[in-house]
Protein backbone atom coordinates (compact mmCIF):
# COMPACT_ATOMS: atom_id res chain seq x y z
CA UNK A 1 0.00 0.00 0.00
CA UNK A 2 1.85 3.66 -1.08
CA UNK A 3 2.08 5.07 2.23
CA UNK A 4 1.02 8.07 1.63
CA UNK A 5 -2.43 6.86 1.02
CA UNK A 6 -2.04 5.10 3.94
CA UNK A 7 -1.46 8.75 6.43
CA UNK A 8 -4.21 10.02 4.46
CA UNK A 9 -6.64 7.17 5.37
CA UNK A 10 -6.34 7.42 8.46
CA UNK A 11 -5.86 10.98 9.36
CA UNK A 12 -8.94 12.16 7.58
CA UNK A 13 -10.63 13.17 10.51
CA UNK A 14 -8.02 15.06 12.10
CA UNK A 15 -7.20 18.77 12.06
CA UNK A 16 -3.79 18.15 13.55
CA UNK A 17 -1.93 15.38 12.47
CA UNK A 18 -0.37 14.62 16.22
CA UNK A 19 -1.82 14.25 19.51
CA UNK A 20 -2.21 18.17 20.26
CA UNK A 21 -4.98 18.87 20.46
CA UNK A 22 -6.59 22.10 18.98
CA UNK A 23 -6.85 24.23 22.10
CA UNK A 24 -2.80 23.61 22.70
CA UNK A 25 -2.34 24.88 19.19
CA UNK A 26 -4.20 27.90 19.22
CA UNK A 27 -2.02 28.67 22.79
CA UNK A 28 0.82 27.90 20.73
CA UNK A 29 -0.11 30.40 17.98
CA UNK A 30 -0.98 33.15 20.84
CA UNK A 31 2.68 32.31 22.62
CA UNK A 32 4.42 33.39 19.33
CA UNK A 33 3.66 36.76 19.05
CA UNK A 34 4.96 37.40 16.02
CA UNK A 35 5.30 40.70 14.21
CA UNK A 36 2.92 41.53 10.88
CA UNK A 37 4.47 39.80 7.72
CA UNK A 38 6.56 37.90 9.77
CA UNK A 39 8.41 35.46 7.51
CA UNK A 40 8.33 31.66 8.45
CA UNK A 41 8.41 27.85 7.43
CA UNK A 42 7.02 24.84 8.85
CA UNK A 43 8.72 21.61 7.92
CA UNK A 44 6.41 18.38 7.21
CA UNK A 45 3.65 20.75 7.79
CA UNK A 46 0.38 18.09 7.31
CA UNK A 47 -2.43 19.71 6.82
CA UNK A 48 -1.07 22.93 7.27
CA UNK A 49 -3.25 24.09 9.78
CA UNK A 50 -0.05 26.00 11.95
CA UNK A 51 0.81 27.59 9.35
CA UNK A 52 -3.00 28.60 8.33
CA UNK A 53 -3.44 29.94 11.55
CA UNK A 54 -0.62 32.03 11.93
CA UNK A 55 -1.67 33.23 8.34
CA UNK A 56 -5.35 34.10 10.30
CA UNK A 57 -3.49 36.11 13.65
CA UNK A 58 -0.46 37.99 12.32
CA UNK A 59 -0.49 37.83 8.64
CA UNK A 60 2.59 35.65 8.20
CA UNK A 61 4.62 34.79 5.18
CA UNK A 62 5.51 31.48 5.19
CA UNK A 63 5.97 28.05 3.43
CA UNK A 64 4.81 24.71 4.32
CA UNK A 65 6.31 21.46 2.99
CA UNK A 66 5.50 18.48 3.19
CA UNK A 67 6.35 15.05 1.09
CA UNK A 68 2.59 13.49 1.41
CA UNK A 69 0.71 14.84 -1.97
CA UNK A 70 -2.54 14.38 -0.41
CA UNK A 71 -1.55 16.61 2.49
CA UNK A 72 -0.31 19.21 0.55
CA UNK A 73 -3.23 19.29 -1.40
CA UNK A 74 -5.76 19.26 1.60
CA UNK A 75 -3.73 22.40 2.79
CA UNK A 76 -3.83 24.32 -0.72
CA UNK A 77 -7.90 23.75 -0.04
CA UNK A 78 -8.21 25.06 3.54
CA UNK A 79 -5.97 27.85 3.06
CA UNK A 80 -8.07 29.09 -0.20
CA UNK A 81 -11.37 28.46 2.20
CA UNK A 82 -9.68 30.24 5.28
CA UNK A 83 -7.23 32.70 4.30
CA UNK A 84 -7.52 32.69 0.50
CA UNK A 85 -5.22 35.81 0.30
CA UNK A 86 -2.40 34.85 2.67
CA UNK A 87 0.80 35.11 1.32
CA UNK A 88 1.57 31.42 2.49
CA UNK A 89 2.84 28.78 -0.39
CA UNK A 90 2.15 24.73 0.20
CA UNK A 91 4.80 22.84 -1.76
CA UNK A 92 5.04 19.02 -1.75
CA UNK A 93 8.81 18.26 -1.22
CA UNK A 94 11.53 16.93 1.59
CA UNK A 95 11.99 18.71 3.92
CA UNK A 96 15.15 18.50 4.23
CA UNK A 97 15.75 19.61 1.40
CA UNK A 98 14.77 23.27 2.49
CA UNK A 99 16.52 26.29 2.98
CA UNK A 100 15.38 29.93 3.15
CA UNK A 101 16.58 32.47 0.66
CA UNK A 102 18.78 33.66 3.35
CA UNK A 103 20.07 31.73 6.72
CA UNK A 104 19.11 32.53 9.92
CA UNK A 105 16.27 34.88 8.44
CA UNK A 106 12.78 33.12 9.96
CA UNK A 107 11.02 34.61 12.99
CA UNK A 108 9.90 30.51 13.27
CA UNK A 109 10.86 27.54 11.96
CA UNK A 110 9.20 24.34 12.87
CA UNK A 111 8.53 20.78 12.51
CA UNK A 112 6.31 19.50 14.81
CA UNK A 113 6.18 15.73 14.61
CA UNK A 114 8.62 14.98 11.54
CA UNK A 115 12.20 14.65 13.13
CA UNK A 116 13.16 11.77 10.61
CA UNK A 117 13.15 14.53 7.89
CA UNK A 118 16.65 15.34 9.37
CA UNK A 119 17.66 12.59 10.83
CA UNK A 120 16.42 13.16 14.55
CA UNK A 121 15.38 15.36 17.23
CA UNK A 122 18.87 16.79 18.05
CA UNK A 123 19.79 17.46 14.07
CA UNK A 124 16.30 18.80 13.71
CA UNK A 125 16.93 21.09 15.97
CA UNK A 126 20.20 22.43 14.39
CA UNK A 127 18.76 22.37 11.05
CA UNK A 128 15.84 25.01 12.18
CA UNK A 129 18.67 26.60 14.43
CA UNK A 130 20.01 27.88 11.08
CA UNK A 131 16.96 29.25 9.40
CA UNK A 132 15.49 31.12 12.47
CA UNK A 133 17.21 34.88 13.00
CA UNK A 134 18.20 36.10 16.21
CA UNK A 135 15.29 36.03 18.99
CA UNK A 136 13.73 33.69 16.33
CA UNK A 137 11.33 31.12 17.28
CA UNK A 138 12.27 27.39 16.78
CA UNK A 139 9.43 24.90 17.51
CA UNK A 140 9.39 20.81 17.23
CA UNK A 141 7.23 18.04 18.09
CA UNK A 142 8.61 14.85 19.41
CA UNK A 143 7.49 11.84 21.26
CA UNK A 144 9.19 11.23 24.52
CA UNK A 145 9.43 8.28 26.71
CA UNK A 146 7.19 8.13 29.58
CA UNK A 147 8.48 5.16 31.25
CA UNK A 148 11.30 2.65 30.10
CA UNK A 149 9.52 0.83 26.56
CA UNK A 150 9.00 -2.92 26.71
CA UNK A 151 10.93 -4.54 24.01
CA UNK A 152 8.17 -5.97 22.65
CA UNK A 153 6.66 -2.71 21.76
CA UNK A 154 10.25 -1.90 20.40
CA UNK A 155 9.60 -4.55 18.29
CA UNK A 156 6.19 -3.50 17.73
CA UNK A 157 7.39 -0.06 16.61
CA UNK A 158 10.44 -1.18 14.31
CA UNK A 159 12.87 1.10 16.56
CA UNK A 160 15.65 0.93 18.99
CA UNK A 161 15.14 2.67 22.21
CA UNK A 162 17.42 5.60 21.51
CA UNK A 163 15.05 6.37 19.15
CA UNK A 164 13.32 8.71 20.87
CA UNK A 165 14.70 10.17 24.41
CA UNK A 166 13.03 11.60 28.00
CA UNK A 167 11.34 14.63 28.14
CA UNK A 168 14.22 16.15 29.83
CA UNK A 169 16.66 15.01 27.05
CA UNK A 170 14.33 16.31 24.43
CA UNK A 171 15.06 19.91 26.20
CA UNK A 172 18.41 19.37 26.98
CA UNK A 173 18.98 18.71 23.13
CA UNK A 174 18.09 22.07 22.61
CA UNK A 175 19.97 23.60 25.34
CA UNK A 176 22.95 22.51 24.19
CA UNK A 177 22.63 24.40 21.21
CA UNK A 178 21.90 27.43 22.47
CA UNK A 179 18.79 27.49 23.05
CA UNK A 180 15.84 28.88 25.51
CA UNK A 181 13.15 26.68 26.00
CA UNK A 182 10.47 28.89 27.05
CA UNK A 183 7.34 26.92 26.84
CA UNK A 184 6.36 23.16 26.52
CA UNK A 185 2.39 21.74 25.33
CA UNK A 186 2.67 18.65 26.67
CA UNK A 187 -0.35 15.89 25.20
CA UNK A 188 -2.55 14.15 27.84
CA UNK A 189 -3.83 10.41 27.43
CA UNK A 190 -6.70 12.28 26.66
CA UNK A 191 -5.14 13.79 23.65
CA UNK A 192 -3.59 10.56 22.57
CA UNK A 193 -6.93 8.35 23.01
CA UNK A 194 -8.21 11.03 20.28
CA UNK A 195 -5.66 10.73 17.89
CA UNK A 196 -4.92 7.08 18.28
CA UNK A 197 -8.98 6.60 17.88
CA UNK A 198 -10.04 8.43 15.64
CA UNK A 199 -7.80 6.64 12.87
CA UNK A 200 -9.02 3.41 14.18
CA UNK A 201 -12.76 5.29 13.07
CA UNK A 202 -10.98 6.32 9.73
CA UNK A 203 -10.30 2.79 9.00
CA UNK A 204 -13.37 1.07 9.62
CA UNK A 205 -15.44 3.99 8.00
CA UNK A 206 -12.70 3.73 4.63
CA UNK A 207 -13.01 -0.17 5.01
CA UNK A 208 -17.12 0.34 4.76
CA UNK A 209 -17.43 2.78 2.31
CA UNK A 210 -14.51 1.44 -0.23
CA UNK A 211 -14.61 -2.24 0.20
CA UNK A 212 -13.14 -2.96 -3.04
CA UNK A 213 -10.23 -0.74 -2.55
CA UNK A 214 -7.70 -3.95 -2.99
CA UNK A 215 -5.48 -2.12 0.39
CA UNK A 216 -8.34 -2.74 2.64
CA UNK A 217 -7.10 -5.79 3.60
CA UNK A 218 -3.47 -4.59 4.44
CA UNK A 219 -4.96 -1.77 6.24
CA UNK A 220 -7.25 -3.08 8.30
CA UNK A 221 -4.29 -5.22 9.27
CA UNK A 222 -1.92 -2.33 10.24
CA UNK A 223 -4.56 -0.45 11.85
CA UNK A 224 -5.03 -3.40 13.96
CA UNK A 225 -1.55 -4.33 14.92
CA UNK A 226 -1.11 -0.59 15.84
CA UNK A 227 -4.30 -0.51 18.10
CA UNK A 228 -2.74 -3.70 20.29
CA UNK A 229 0.54 -1.92 20.38
CA UNK A 230 -1.19 1.38 21.85
CA UNK A 231 -3.52 -0.80 23.98
CA UNK A 232 -0.78 -2.71 25.30
CA UNK A 233 2.01 -0.62 25.62
CA UNK A 234 2.06 2.77 24.24
CA UNK A 235 -0.42 4.30 26.17
CA UNK A 236 1.52 4.69 29.23
CA UNK A 237 5.05 4.29 27.35
CA UNK A 238 5.38 7.38 25.05
CA UNK A 239 4.72 11.10 25.77
CA UNK A 240 4.32 13.63 23.16
CA UNK A 241 5.08 17.51 23.61
CA UNK A 242 5.47 20.39 21.33
CA UNK A 243 8.58 22.10 22.63
CA UNK A 244 8.78 26.20 22.37
CA UNK A 245 12.52 26.92 21.91
CA UNK A 246 13.50 30.74 21.38
CA UNK A 247 17.28 32.07 20.15
CA UNK A 248 19.10 34.30 22.14
CA UNK A 249 19.34 37.98 20.92
CA UNK A 250 22.81 38.50 22.20
CA UNK A 251 25.44 38.22 19.89
CA UNK A 252 27.93 35.25 20.87
CA UNK A 253 25.28 32.97 21.85
CA UNK A 254 22.82 30.60 20.51
CA UNK A 255 21.91 32.09 16.44
CA UNK A 256 24.77 34.71 16.38
CA UNK A 257 27.21 32.70 17.52
CA UNK A 258 26.99 30.31 13.97
CA UNK A 259 27.46 33.41 11.88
Amino acid sequence: MDMWKFYDVIHRPHVVCNPTNEKKLARLVDLVRLPTAARVVDIACGKGEFLIRLAEAYAVRGVGVDLSPFFIADAQRRLATRAAHAKITFTQMDGADFKPDTPRSLALASCIGASWVFGGHAQTLDALLGMAEPDGWVIVGEPFWLQEPPDEYLQALGLPRDAFGTHAENVEAGQRLGLDLVHTLVSSKDDWDRYEGLQWLAVADYARTDPDDADVPELLERMAKQKSAYLKWGRDALGWAIYVFRCPPARGTGCESRQ
